[in-house]
């Protein structure tokens, strides 16, 4: 049920970008009347599932169709000497089909809902794109397609969906800003007990119990931008207060390559072990813990801090210790028999505050610009570590599976919109890339032929929408890859 969950949200939200990024496309073509053959959500191989085309004035409607040839029947014939496969292709002559025929009437858009939930498109007339009607190309260029609008135009039909990306993201991040305002975790509040250092954290020199006062000279406010922050800006060094004193430690050449590879944390927050609740048939509660106590010993072992209570208590497993706590003003020792799992089935309680920063309706106006301005620069930066081979972050990328599992196990509406945003940037930065076949891609071309005034030949864009195509299915290959590598690790 719960991965049933998770695949449901992906298939939304990925079903809401898809839809608002092809509609960018879709009107922005209309603008300058370029005509749209096809506007589909999902992919429609074979059959679609709906479709609806308003054909000579008179809408049309039909559920679960099979895929007709629109303009040509293409023949297929292996050639006796050379026994290679040969493609001919036979223009249909729409004029002896009945005049209901959807394929009759070329100036209006099929709209449709395809079978295959990976996404969408829009088929615009003139352009080569990921349907390959390299037939079309072969004719004569008419006045609504695309291949006969001026570069400009051209250049803003392609950019259409990534900017409708973008402010969707920015509507999206404003909304949130006004109904949940912007929450999270002061480092401040974290240096009240001090950081858990993790493994790469104590190699590199930092301890737990540190107090974050600055990273290259700047106090970060936000406690979990701490680590981002160091990932993505490569700063020199990081400043901690320890045992009353100011502590600064230089950051190795390699701090990014370390972060990435690195498969725990660099910091955390620490907290006392306030019990929170506990969970049915607990083995804390059965001995007599109550909700407020706080856990500091194990035997003779102090653990003041939670992460020293799970490191300790696992060597304790089905054996009969002695928990030392504080209840009030007494300090309090229970007896317990630990199960095999060393698990007191306890729920810890929040001991520290998060900040909620409130923003009337023209407050979250810019804060929204801010927000999806950063997040576009923080993922750009994401980007290029990717494609950078000597940190291996290309290691890190993940498919459907990475992208399904950051969803919650139960539907929060907040939280969707909250990854439908982030992931609408991701969208954005990954189709703004100058790889052919994506909208970046197009909008190289068309940049060289508003500069040198010279159009790229159709022969070129083919064989170039090739190898982009080959180069999206071979990170889609890596990408899901990895998620099945790190199944089975």
């Amino acid at each position: 049920m719960v991965v049933l969950m998770k695949i449901l949200q992906l298939v939304l939200a990925l079903t809401i970008l898809v839809t608002v990024h092809e509609f960018g496309h879709f009107i922005t073509a209309r603008i300058f009347k370029i005509r749209v053959e096809k506007f589909y959500i999902f992919f429609n191989p074979y059959f679609s599932l709906f479709r609806c085309k308003k054909v000579h004035g008179k809408w049309r409607f039909s559920f679960f169709s099979k895929n007709v040839p629109e303009k040509y029947i293409t023949h297929e014939r292996i050639d006796p000497i050379t026994k290679k496969k040969e493609t001919t292709y036979e223009s249909i002559d729409l004029s002896t089909l009945p005049t209901d025929d959807w394929r009759t009437d070329e100036e209006t858009t099929e709209f449709g809902i395809g079978w295959l939930p990976l996404g969408g498109f829009c088929k615009i007339a003139g352009m080569i794109d990921e349907s390959m009607d390299l037939e079309q190309m072969k004719k004569p260029a008419q006045p609504w397609e695309f291949r006969s609008k001026p570069a400009w135009q051209r250049l803003i039909v392609m950019v259409g969906g990534v900017v409708m990306n973008v402010i969707l993201a920015y509507f999206i991040y404003t909304g949130l800003l006004i109904s949940q305002g912007s929450q999270y975790l002061p480092t401040s509040e974290v240096n009240k007990y001090g950081i858990q250092a993790g493994k790469l954290g104590k190699e590199l020199g930092l301890r737990d119990g540190d107090k974050i006062l600055s990273v290259n000279g700047n106090y970060i406010e936000n406690f979990n931008q701490i680590s981002m922050e160091i990932l993505l800006e490569s700063p020199e060094y990081i400043e901690v207060e320890r045992n009353g004193e100011s502590i600064k430690i230089e950051f190795p050449e390699d701090i990014v390559a370390k972060l990435v590879n690195d498969k725990s944390f660099l910091i955390s927050y620490r907290t006392p072990f306030v019990i929170g609740d506990f969970i049915p048939g607990s083995p804390a509660q059965k001995a007599g813990m109550q909700k407020g106590d706080r856990i500091i010993m194990i035997n003779d072992i102090h653990v003041p801090y939670y992460n020293d209570f799970t490191n300790a208590i696992t060597d304790f497993a089905e054996q009969d210790v002695n928990i030392g706590i504080i209840r009030g003003t007494d300090t309090l020792n229970i007896s317990i028999q630990l199960p095999g799992d060393a698990k007191l089935g306890v729920y810890a309680a929040a001991t520290l505050e998060l900040k909620t920063q409130e923003y009337t309706l023209f407050e979250a106006i810019p804060e929204g610009f801010n927000k999806t301005g950063k997040e576009l620069s923080d993922y750009w930066k994401q980007l290029k570590l990717i494609f950078n081979p000597s940190n291996k972050a290309y290691e890190s990328l993940g498919g459907f599976i990475t992208i399904g599992s950051i969803f919650p196990s139960t539907f929060d509406w907040a939280q969707f919109w909250r990854l439908a945003a982030f992931l609408s940037i991701i969208l954005a930065v990954m189709n703004i890339l100058p790889i052919p076949a994506l909208d970046g891609g197009h909008v190289l071309f068309l940049l060289y032929e508003i500069i040198t005034r010279r159009k790229p030949n159709d022969k070129f864009m083919e064989i170039a929408q090739m190898v982009g195509l080959f180069i999206l299915f071979a990170l889609l290959i890596i990408a899901n890859g990895n998620d099945i590598i790190r199944l089975f690790r």
